[in-house]
């Protein structure tokens, strides 16, 4: 009746536990290796959930739809790093502009896991139009790989000395090699499994219970072969599940089957948890790195209103799934940060230098702050997406009261008129 979701029920519980609560299970205390075991949990949960957003879309969607997410990825993604690295300049002086790109960087990339409040759901089916749902879905699977182009240009231009070096780098490595190598082979991994199967199922060697394995096997396997060449393994798991669900086969074998939603549940149960107790609270009060807490609530503010809001209120007459400014409003608000905000900022402490006590220059002052930046505003996205949904249905109840909503029968439930 709330719809409160397991965001942010897992998130309380995991602080509750956490080293700030009850203290029995803390991933910070695990020494060295603890970033690496953050790293690689977050890896796996956006993996699994990225190949069930490739499955989950409509046949060839990517295809039909690729204007609109042309608009709705690397534009909005583009805005939103500049936008937010300017916010964090002004708000952190220690920090030089490529240092806040960085940590921009980090934020870009929209969650898929806490977005499914909004895609998946009951109130996601009776209130939100199909067409924004999908759009939304498909926008924070893909931008969840794209954020490492924007990432490596600002490690590159933080760590090398040379600013020819560092492009150099980010359009061979970060765009040819993760990015289009990660993409394409995702694909092929993708079609080539779709036709395995088909062919499987065709001459008895598999029945239908054996798709909803696939789940799990075919994303890790995905993942496992684009880490191991150095590709954008996130992308290849988003394409792959596109690919194998191109022609709808896939999709119509696990539809009705609800074993691979009770995994994606659990696992992101598991996931909000263990951010819940890896938040650092003891970091966010830390003059000596020039945070505070104060500072941390404006940029959460600045965040959720200038990061997405403005540029798609800008250009939604180009986005044919978005009627109105309404709903514009709404698709921009709904860009939660969290599992790959986390990844992508650990990802980044890896390439960074480790950190003396004072820093000694910038990179080791970048590597000392970017997670308790990120973590905070982790936690503040936490806390404002996921109490949206309850948020926005206390509105649809009152108006209910006081209006007469235009209904249309979808079946068991119903959606909500035209709010244009």
């Amino acid at each position: 009746q709330l719809y409160v979701n397991e965001v942010v029920l897992g998130s309380a519980f995991g602080i509750i536990i956490g080293p700030f609560g009850i203290n029995i299970f803390a991933p910070h205390s695990w020494g060295p290796s603890s970033n690496i075991i953050t790293l690689e949990v977050m890896r796996i949960i956006l993996v699994i959930g990225l190949f069930a957003a490739g499955v989950e879309l409509p046949p060839a969607y990517m295809k039909r739809h690729a204007k609109s997410l042309l608009v709705m990825v690397v534009p909005t993604m583009a805005f939103g790093w500049v936008v937010v690295a300017a916010v964090m300049y002004v708000l952190f002086p220690k920090l030089d502009y490529i240092s806040a790109l960085c940590i921009a960087a980090c934020l870009t990339p929209t969650d898929p896991v806490t977005c499914a409040a909004i895609t998946h759901g009951k109130f996601a089916h009776q209130h939100v139009r199909e067409d924004i749902r999908h759009i939304l879905l498909a926008e924070a699977a893909a931008n969840d790989g794209l954020a490492y182009p924007f990432l490596a240009i600002s490690i590159y231009l933080t760590i090398e000395t040379s600013v020819q070096t560092a492009i150099g780098k980010w359009f061979l490595v970060g765009w040819l090699y993760q990015v289009i190598l990660g993409t394409v082979l995702g694909a092929v991994l993708g079609l080539l499994f779709s036709k395995l199967l088909k062919k499987s199922l065709d001459q008895g060697f598999i029945d239908r219970k054996s798709y909803i394995a696939q789940y799990l096997a075919l994303s890790i396997f995905t993942m496992g072969v684009a880490s191991t060449i150095g590709a954008d393994d996130l992308l290849a798991a988003f394409a792959a599940g596109c690919a194998i669900s191109w022609d709808g086969h896939f999709h119509e074998q696990t539809e009705h089957e609800n074993f691979s939603s009770v995994i994606d549940y659990v696992l992101n149960c598991c996931c909000f948890i263990y951010i819940g107790a890896w938040l650092p609270f003891n970091a966010y009060d830390s003059p000596e790195y020039d945070i505070s807490p104060w500072k941390l609530v404006l940029l959460v503010i600045a965040i959720m209103i200038f990061r997405r809001i403005p540029f798609l209120l800008a250009v939604y007459k180009f986005v044919p799934e978005i009627a109105c400014w309404r709903e514009a409003l709404f698709s921009g608000h709904f860009g939660p940060m969290g599992v790959s905000a986390v990844f992508v900022s650990t990802l980044a402490l890896t390439r960074l230098p480790t950190p003396e006590n004072p820093p000694a220059n910038q990179a080791q002052y970048l590597a000392t702050t970017i997670q308790p930046i990120v973590s905070f505003v982790v936690l503040g996205s936490i806390i404002v997406h996921g109490l949206s949904i309850p948020f926005f249905n206390g509105l649809v109840v009152s108006r209910s009261r006081t209006t007469s909503l235009s209904k249309t029968s979808t079946g068991d439930s119903y959606v909500m008129g035209p709010v244009c």
